[in-house]
């Protein structure tokens, strides 16, 4: 049984002419003020700003980024519903983990990542810790033997549970991925969906100027 921390990785960020996201937003959204002849180099910046402080989050929806998540299913279940992005999910139909299953570590449970064993179990953690451990590592036995019996992935995943590690790469624009952020950056979010959502904001901060710098939580 293999335990693991959640994480995500931005795959792209969607790059046409002119050279940058933040050039081809500002290339759009001037065609709609007719003033393409006030671009400059170091233009886009100040353009963007501007409207988004006007809220006219319309024009990002010219440029997306693709990013992909590793979490448990739980957390999957949130992030398809935001009808504006396309996913791509790993399948528990087709995907046969009776070579061992793998975990997502809640962030609440007190338990380090690794490869777990009948030679390196768990032998030290709080009672509840303890219980989610032993919860993973008998359901990943259920799961193994029923595929030895003959049940196929489709039919031995109905005993796993929302913690099972799920991969999904997930295209949104712009304007979708600030909804997002505002959503599941909030206090309120669920404490999963927080924890990989706060940083990968804290990227998209790093990697795309302007873009995510006024969401709050």
């Amino acid at each position: 049984m293999i335990l693991v921390k959640p994480s995500s990785k931005v795959l792209s960020i969607m790059d046409q002419l002119p050279a940058d996201s933040l050039g081809l937003i500002e290339l759009a959204g001037r065609t709609c003020y007719k003033s393409e002849d006030r671009i400059t180099p170091d233009s886009s910046l100040k353009f963007v700003a501007d409207i988004l402080k006007l809220g006219h989050e319309s024009v990002i929806e010219h440029s997306a980024m693709t990013v992909k998540f590793i979490c448990d299913r739980g957390v999957t279940h949130e992030l398809v519903r935001h009808r504006l992005c396309a996913f791509s999910q790993e399948s528990t139909r087709y995907c046969n983990y009776s070579g061992g299953v793998t975990f997502v570590i809640p962030p609440w449970v007190n338990v380090e990542e690794g490869n777990y064993t009948e030679d390196n179990t768990l032998v030290s953690s709080d009672e509840e810790s303890l219980l989610w451990f032993s919860a993973m590592w008998n359901l990943e036995g259920i799961y193994t033997s029923l595929i030895g019996k003959g049940w196929t992935p489709q039919q031995a995943r109905s005993v796993l549970p929302n913690s099972l590690k799920t991969e999904i790469v997930v295209t949104a624009n712009f304007r979708e991925w600030r909804h997002i952020f505002k959503l599941r950056c909030a206090k309120a979010a669920h404490p999963q969906m927080r924890e990989v959502m706060i940083p990968l904001h804290e990227e998209c901060k790093r990697l795309i100027p302007i873009i995510f710098d006024d969401i709050e939580y």
